[in-house]
């Protein structure tokens, strides 16, 4: 059975690249511009989330970093690995603040890519 990963990104060209390379890897890939899929989080059950620390059209003030927080402290997600991606300079400790299993910097190289997401899903 597949393993399952969430991208939540709100770039499309980003999204679809992520979803192609993803799926050529043989993941099953659920994909969404919002973070609104993380309230059906239980019918998803994915083995991985990469999160975009920047969602333009979140309603709250809530970032990638504080939804990754809040996801780590709820023990119903908190087994889930997330990935907080982004164009920031200060990624590492955005991840970090947020408690997410780790980062990927914008631009990122495909093979950066495939190697975390292997990193972390078992």
């Amino acid at each position: 059975m597949a393993k399952k990963i969430l991208v939540i990104e709100d770039d499309k060209d980003i999204r679809d690249t992520i979803v192609y390379v993803l799926e050529e890897e043989q993941y099953e890939v659920i994909a969404s511009d919002n973070a609104r899929i993380l309230k059906k989080l239980n019918n998803v059950e994915p083995d991985l989330i990469l999160l975009d620390n920047w969602l333009t059209d979140w309603t709250s003030d809530a970032n990638g970093q504080q939804l990754s927080k809040e996801l780590k402290n709820d023990p119903a997600t908190s087994h889930i690995p997330i990935i907080i991606i982004s164009a920031v300079n200060n990624l590492k400790e955005i991840a970090e603040a947020g408690e997410a299993d780790g980062y990927l910097k914008k631009p990122f190289d495909l093979i950066e890519l495939v190697d975390i997401v292997k990193k972390h899903v078992k």
